[in-house]
């Protein structure tokens, strides 16, 4: 039967159908019954049946993709996605707050009272959802913080999430930050779902909302029961004019998206500890997980202030919950040896379900704790779970000790190569010295010099690196560049088309940066930042590898512990082999120009980075800058001789225009470089 409806009524039934969605998920004050909603569905889909070059993206009808994906596409973030830092107790909140009193004290600014945006911390997945034009056009994880997993399809299938902005005014780009959950309601209506169909049954929320947006066949993510709160937003052209985070999730939820009902604007430590207990007494009774509360400063122009430090803002913290902690029995002890050799006691535990989540393993930490702790075979102990954080021993129950229980003594060769471990002076782990040639190390080595912060070779997982290196196909970094179509080929699950891709990426991974290149390496105590400082300011590999402990201890934010530590691998001469096989295989980046200092055109010169760039990254503009001698900061103040302000510059621009900073554009920049 063909409808008689115009395209008008059409846009109008979509429109009203999409207004409820709003009232339902978003303000929780549905306007319609579930069955008069179904009955004016079920036209919608039969007009698009008769009539389907109407349908329009934003339709209802839009959400579930009807074919599943081959594999997640890579994203990288506009703007990162940032951890948060911690606190766990009364004091530490009020050190917190006391240290974010005395930032903006220095930074002239004056006030009473610190009021904070308080919200409660959801144990889900977060994810960044790209509007453009007021349409939905992309999702995706987390991932590192820089990079995430394109899952789009699977985002538009959750029902509070809308495909289009409300309203007519919205900005031409609108990133959201947010978490995705499933509700404790629907978590247990899907695990009764799931055993009478005989489908995997999820442990908790968190892994069941974390799985259903990992489905490659969004037809299956449309049948979990999820939902999506709103805390912040990413890139956002043109910039708000807003002064507080907020007014931007006030602003957030005015235009569709979910914004959590518990939310609340405190004031001082005082009114942060307020907000963590009442959440607390709440959160037995609430329909979603939540592992504790979280601090924002609530003005927008003191967060820019705060700034950041490493990847977390100095302006926010999260306030943990208690540990949840069960006890079960030590059926076994062993050790595991980690990337740089260190040995760490592992107890095998009788299962056991903690805060959600069966647990199977706990870390014993080292020598020293295992002996603190006394932790044998047969022991009942304390196991406490917090987060993500690896589960771990906290004590034994000596009343339940059976007898005839051994003290459990670490071994003296490493389990894996045999190699006799050794002590470092002033360090609690015994480490296997064997390097490389031991294949433990060697396999975590590997992953960590192909990891996506490292020489980011596509195709090589895990799973792989261990084939290789059982297989004897490779026993350092470098054998890497030289393996075979017919090698590749050969391994387990590797077609030819597999074995070509992946000798494709490891090609391909020759072209980096000399920060990656060290960064690669896996030297102790060397993360990206430090990696980033040794090729800025030495600038050369022989140098780098030349510098003494003086020489690296002048340089920025490197100390004597890490100093050691690059002198003593740049001095083993198996390392010196393998950097030298590393690049004879091709390996190669740009070279770094060397500059006298007293030549640096921006020596000493402090320079903030802010809005879109087009002509440099963001990661490039720093590094150019760094190497022109300026110290590059986040945040803008007295002490700013340069804004470099791309599109759309949003408040760090005004304040630089109100402080009479120079303002410079990325042309600036270029011409310095080619000096």
């Amino acid at each position: 039967m063909t409808t008689q409806f115009t395209r008008a009524e059409y846009q109008k039934l979509k429109q009203l159908l999409n207004e409820q969605a709003y009232y339902y998920y978003v303000l929780d004050e549905p306007q319609m019954a579930d069955a008069e909603y179904d009955q004016l569905y079920r036209r919608l889909l039969q007009i698009e049946h008769d009539q389907p070059s109407w349908v329009d993206l934003d339709s209802p009808s839009q959400r579930v993709a009807d074919q599943p994906l081959s594999k997640f596409q890579q994203v990288k973030h506009a703007m990162p996605m940032l951890s948060l830092g911690n606190v766990f107790k009364v004091d530490e909140l009020t050190d917190f707050v006391t240290r974010i009193g005395s930032l903006l004290s220095k930074a002239n600014q004056s006030f009473k009272t610190i009021e904070f945006s308080a919200e409660p911390k959801l144990d889900g997945l977060a994810v960044s959802i790209r509007y453009e034009k007021g349409q939905l056009v992309q999702a995706a994880t987390r991932g590192d913080g820089a990079t995430g997993e394109d899952i789009t399809a699977n985002i538009k299938t959750i029902g509070s999430i809308p495909l289009s902005l409300r309203g007519e005014s919205h900005p031409d780009v609108f990133e959201v930050r947010g978490e995705v959950v499933m509700p404790r309601d629907g978590f247990s209506q899907y695990n009764e779902w799931a055993l009478q169909n005989d489908e995997k049954v999820f442990a908790n929320p968190r892994n069941a909302a974390a799985g259903s947006l990992r489905q490659l066949d969004p037809r299956k993510t449309a049948k979990r029961p999820l939902a999506f709160y709103t805390y912040s937003v990413g890139v956002v052209e043109p910039a708000h004019g807003f002064t507080t985070h907020s007014e931007v999730l006030a602003w957030v939820k005015s235009l569709g998206l979910p914004v959590n009902q518990l939310n609340q604007v405190v004031k001082g430590a005082t009114g942060c500890s307020a907000f963590y207990e009442r959440v607390g007494q709440q959160r037995d009774t609430l329909n979603f997980d939540i592992d504790g509360v979280v601090y924002k400063v609530n003005d927008l122009v003191w967060q820019e202030l705060l700034g950041f430090v490493t990847k977390a803002p100095r302006w926010a913290t999260a306030h943990k919950f208690p540990a949840e902690e069960a006890t079960t029995i030590v059926e076994e002890i062993d050790v595991q040896v980690g990337r740089t050799g260190s040995i760490t006691p592992v107890a095998r535990l009788k299962p056991v379900n903690v805060g959600g989540v069966t647990v199977t393993n706990a870390t014993l930490h080292n020598e020293d704790e295992i002996k603190r702790k006394d932790v044998r075979v047969g022991d009942t102990v304390f196991v406490r779970r917090a987060g993500d954080v690896i589960p771990e021993v906290v004590k034994v129950v000596g009343s339940k000790r059976p007898h005839g229980t051994q003290v459990f003594k670490m071994p003296n060769q490493c389990p894996v190569c045999d190699t006799r471990l050794v002590r470092i002076e002033g360090e609690a782990v015994l480490r296997c010295s064997a390097g490389l040639s031991c294949d433990a190390q060697l396999k975590e080595g590997i992953k960590h010099f192909a990891s996506r912060k490292g020489m980011d070779i596509d195709g090589l997982g895990d799973k792989l690196v261990e084939q290789l290196v059982d297989a004897g196909l490779i026993k350092n970094p470098a054998d890497l560049y030289h393996l075979t179509e017919s090698q590749v080929s050969g391994l387990e699950r590797m077609a030819q088309k597999s074995a070509q891709n992946l000798l494709a990426g490891i090609d391909q991974s020759k072209q980096t940066t000399l920060a990656r290149f060290i960064y690669s390496l896996g030297i102790r105590e060397v993360g990206e930042a430090t990696a980033l400082t040794l090729a800025v300011q030495l600038k050369r590999l022989p140098d780098i590898i030349a510098a003494d402990e003086e020489a690296l201890q002048n340089l920025p934010d490197i100390g004597a512990v890490v100093a050691k530590k690059i002198t003593s691998y740049f001095a083993e001469p198996n390392n010196q082999m393998v950097i030298e096989q590393l690049q004879a295989a091709g390996i190669t980046w740009p070279v770094i120009e060397i500059i006298e200092a007293t030549d640096l055109p921006l020596q000493d010169q402090v320079v903030v980075l802010t809005g879109k760039l087009t002509m440099f990254t963001r990661s490039d503009a720093k590094t150019q800058l760094q190497q022109l001698g300026a110290k590059v900061t986040s945040s803008v103040s007295a002490k700013t001789d340069y804004v470099l302000a791309g599109e759309s510059a949003g408040s760090k621009l005004v304040k630089a225009q109100k402080l009479n900073i120079a303002v410079v554009d990325e042309q600036w920049l270029q011409d310095l470089t080619q000096r």
